[in-house]
């Protein structure tokens, strides 16, 4: 890229950027890219955390040149060419990319004339990152107005496998990385509540136009609570959620067990493994069923929870021997009994009279796919 490439403009169409999935480079500092940011964008920043914070400080003190100033003095010899070059290689390799700072304000301009300056043109987002997270959430209450239909059903049903195998389905779970239960938790930390809540409004944003027959358009969601472990479904989504048609997948609990001893102990140790390596894997592996436990021992009562916490830890020591799970099922099938099931059935009698049908996986599949889901 140099001064003879074509000069796209700046951007303020937030709908055509979200929905082109155009490469981003967010300039700001890395405490705000943690704090939310837009999806599939990098943090390359201006400002590290630290330098941001003493411009903060002399911009209250001393006023906007003083600040100004002061960044300037930061930024400047062997940091400013470290940051450019890492600037110019990400738009070298992403030639079709946009830059944002917080308002499209000082930050974005000044990186965008610096890389002017050395050849090479970077268009802005106009507004930052912040009027872009406005029409998102914007769309993301306008687009939950669109009815829904809920899949509900005891643990281990494949309600997250069924919604994901329809187009028109929203997988709060896999937004949030949090399976929605004490044992939910995955090897990959939840994002902030911002950044749940972009991802969500973008893949709606994204999912609604590749739907034809808009009238009879509906989202297919997974029955939740109002919280994925520690993220907050947002009030317009979780308002519809609350007055949706429910279909129930009524599974027989040999098909349940299979599923989850796959999915919670076989893939669940893999994936620790895979991320920690041998030893420190197997380690954060059992500690994830040992916290999962601990976390409903007060529902359990004592007596059950020390009896259960034994057959965890007898399985534990069985599968790291043996080299297969299923002596979780020991544990894992009175839990399923005597806790999960009693728990779901009564929450679910709260909501019998939205219950549209019921039937075993495939019969609901079939179900979804008359009422209309792709």
């Amino acid at each position: 890229m140099d001064n003879a490439s074509p000069v796209r403009p700046d951007s303020q169409d937030y709908r055509d950027i979200i929905l082109s999935g155009v490469p981003l480079l967010d300039v700001r500092a890395p405490v705000e890219f943690a704090q939310g940011s837009l999806p599939g964008a990098r943090n390359l920043p201006l400002m590290n955390d630290d330098e941001r914070a003493r411009v903060g400080t002399c911009y209250k003190a001393e006023g906007q040149k003083a600040a100004i100033a002061l960044g300037h003095s930061l930024v400047r010899g062997e940091v400013r060419e470290a940051r450019m070059a890492a600037w110019r290689d990400w738009c070298q390799r992403h030639p079709n990319g946009y830059l944002y700072c917080s308002r499209g304000g000082l930050r974005s301009h000044l990186v965008q004339q610096w890389l002017q300056e050395s050849g090479v043109q970077a268009p802005l987002i106009e507004g930052g990152y912040k009027a872009v997270r406005r029409y998102m959430m914007s769309a993301l209450g306008r687009l939950s107005l669109r009815p829904m239909v809920l899949v509900a059903g005891n643990t281990g049903c494949g309600k997250t496998l069924m919604v994901r195998d329809f187009a028109c389905g929203v997988d709060l779970e896999g937004l949030a990385r949090h399976r929605g239960s004490s044992f939910g938790r995955t090897t990959e930390p939840q994002p902030s509540q911002a950044n749940f809540e972009n991802r969500l409004a973008a893949m709606m944003v994204q999912k609604s136009r590749a739907q034809k027959g808009w009238s009879d358009f509906f989202w297919l969601v997974e029955d939740e609570g109002p919280a994925i472990g520690s993220r907050h479904i947002p009030k317009p989504f979780r308002a519809q959620m609350e007055q949706a048609e429910i279909v129930v997948i009524d599974d027989p609990l040999p098909l349940r067990l299979e599923r989850l001893e796959e999915e919670y102990f076989v893939s669940m140790a893999a994936a620790f493994i895979a991320r920690q390596g041998e030893e420190s894997g197997w380690l954060a592996f059992a500690e994830y069923l040992r916290h999962g436990m601990f976390a409903i021992r007060r529902r359990l009562g004592e007596e059950r929870f020390v009896q259960l916490n034994g057959i965890l830890e007898q399985s534990l020591q069985e599968h790291q021997r043996r080299g297969h799970a299923t002596a979780h099922l020991d544990w894992l099938t009175p839990l399923l009994r005597d806790y999960y099931d009693p728990m779901y059935r009564y929450q679910l009698a709260k909501k019998a009279q939205r219950i549209v049908f019921e039937g075993d996986s495939q019969q609901v599949r079939e179900w979804l796919a008359q009422r209309g889901a792709r």
